[in-house]
């Protein structure tokens, strides 16, 4: 990367605001803001809101979003017509307004969603309109003091690898930000129409099921998909939804929850408590984006959040179950559990697995019935929206919850039949979060050169992915055995490729008959813990454990 002066830098910059903010810094951590530049990597660009190259801000967004016109003029899609929208997080109106006035400039025709926008509804215009790109201004469920610019490209899927790096490299040789043209947008009666069109869709896909009785729990966490999700779960038939009024309305500040994520302890207390209060049967947990949703319900008489890969297993199967595609593909990653591939092979579909990300799930194959990660996130009507769909799968799961309730059951047996089939499935996930990048790789050499021999007592074999030569080439290990009970175990170990830590995904899996579903899943989380304990957390090993979120 060309070395940044900073007096270079703070002329370039058009906000007086972040001029003002850097000019204001000591040497030190001036240097600092200047030493790197935000890079492309889940989907786009991802930082703490605040001035210099390596954060959030308009200069940033500046000039990525003229890199990112060149790189779609020189492929041929001068004037063709690119989707902009936005979350309501700090900066992201200045941001999509950046964004959508660079790409006017270049001859773009650009269609600037109204206000702030559910990222699914962005996907399903870049695809809906045919659009050459789309981007969305979002940290979707990252700490108040972030933000970011995910990048779809034609058909509404996230751009790849070398797009990306192609684009990165047209960043850093980008003009200063204040030479670089805008050109104000004017409102756009296709951009007005989205949410209705994005709506007509979920209708035609998933139908009405008249006057459901579902009593349903639902939280916006402060974002942006609370009247969405509200409209569709309504013209879809469940009217009696109650809501978590104190984070219903977009607050870029989450003041309720310390991460504004689902998955992440204690983020989902408010929704269960309300569930339980109403005496409903299903909660519903939007991340502030709306791109992922949790779902809880009570399970075996206590109200629990489901884990990413129980909802995935339940909603695939409701998928394949009333498809009529022939041959259907459904996808889940290498970190993802197990339960879906036995669903997939046990109802005649093809099941795939890829890398972690929708990037790839959504290029898993076709026909493409649905993919999900067990991140929350899933893809439950991949022709509309090639991309995860929080608002959708929330549509699904009131479904699946409706007919389990007309049929005298509800999710937890539905569960349960799983478990039955297939097996119980625990899955879980650790952490070790570090200050320094380079003590993951000095973790993740050290488990190459010495590898586990057992986990919990259970003999155990090490397989590294880096050494493949498929798709499924990348920086993890796989660790799985069976222990003389028939409990099976699975630990994936792979660096984050959002944070700084090294991340453990364990599975335990045990057959079980109904009767001893409970005490079998109690058995088997004691197990995953006993695991999780016996996985290293630093390059010397000793006496330090892997620890939890």
């Amino acid at each position: 990367m060309p070395v940044i002066e900073p007096d270079d830098w703070i002329a370039g910059d058009p906000d007086p605001h972040t001029r003002r903010e850097l000019a204001a810094l000591g040497h030190d951590d001036l240097a600092e803001r200047i030493s790197d530049t935000l890079h492309f990597g889940t989907a786009g660009l991802r930082g703490p809101v605040r001035a210099g190259p390596n954060g959030m801000n308009v200069a940033v967004v500046i000039r990525a979003t003229e890199s990112l016109g060149r790189w779609l003029i020189d492929r041929g899609h001068t004037g063709a017509t690119v989707v902009v929208g936005r979350d309501a997080r700090h900066g992201s109106r200045e941001f999509a307004t950046a964004t959508a006035e660079v790409l006017a400039a270049q001859g773009f025709d650009v269609v600037v969603l109204p206000g702030a926008s559910p990222t699914p509804l962005v996907a399903f215009a870049c695809r809906d309109l045919e659009a050459a790109a789309a981007v969305t201004v979002t940290a979707s469920h990252n700490p108040p003091a972030d933000n970011g610019y995910k990048v779809y490209l034609t058909g509404g899927a996230q751009l790849i690898p070398p797009a990306d790096a192609e684009i990165e490299s047209l960043i850093v040789a980008a003009p200063p930000a204040n030479t670089i043209p805008r050109q104000p947008v004017s409102s756009d009666w296709r951009a007005s129409l989205n949410t209705r069109r994005y709506l007509d869709r979920l209708d035609r896909r998933f139908g009405r099921v008249g006057r459901s009785p579902v009593r349903i729990a639902l939280t916006a966490m402060h974002g942006v998909g609370g009247a969405t999700a509200l409209t569709a779960l309504r013209r879809a038939g469940f009217d009696d939804v109650h809501v978590v009024a104190e984070q219903f309305a977009p607050d870029p500040d989450f003041p309720t929850v310390r991460f504004p994520n689902p998955e992440e302890p204690g983020a989902s207390d408010r929704l269960l408590a309300l569930a339980d209060d109403v005496d409903a049967d299903l909660a519903i947990a939007l991340d502030p984006d709306a791109d992922r949703c949790a779902i809880g319900t009570r399970v075996h008489g206590h109200w629990r959040m489901l884990t990413g890969d129980e909802t995935g297993a339940l909603l695939g199967r409701q998928l394949l179950a009333t498809t009529d595609l022939a041959d259907p593909v459904v996808a889940s990653t290498i970190v993802s559990g197990s339960l879906l591939a036995k669903v997939a092979g046990s109802m005649g579909a093809r099941y795939v697995t890829t890398l972690t990300g929708f990037k790839w799930l959504v290029r898993a194959g076709e026909p493409l019935l649905y993919a999900y990660e067990e991140a929350i996130g899933h893809c439950v009507d991949p022709d509309a929206v090639r991309d995860k769909d929080g608002i959708a799968a929330a549509v699904v799961a009131a479904r699946l919850c409706h007919e389990r309730r007309c049929a005298g059951d509800d999710l937890s047996g539905a569960l349960d039949e799983l478990a039955v089939e297939h097996g119980v499935h625990v899955t879980t996930q650790r952490s070790v979060r570090v200050t320094d990048l380079d003590e993951i790789t000095d973790l993740m050499s050290q488990l190459r050169r010495t590898p586990p021999t057992a986990l919990a007592d259970i003999p155990v074999r090490t397989d590294d992915f880096a050494t493949r030569d498929d798709s499924l080439r990348t920086d993890a290990l796989r660790m799985t055995g069976t222990s003389t009970d028939g409990v099976a175990i699975r630990v994936m170990a792979r660096p984050s490729g959002t944070e700084p830590k090294l991340k453990y995904y364990i599975e335990v899996v045990a057959s079980a008959a109904a009767a001893d579903i409970p005490d079998i899943t109690r058995w088997l989380r004691e197990i995953a813990d006993r695991v999780a304990d016996d996985l290293p957390a630093d390059a010397g090993y000793g006496d330090q454990r892997a620890h939890g979120f």
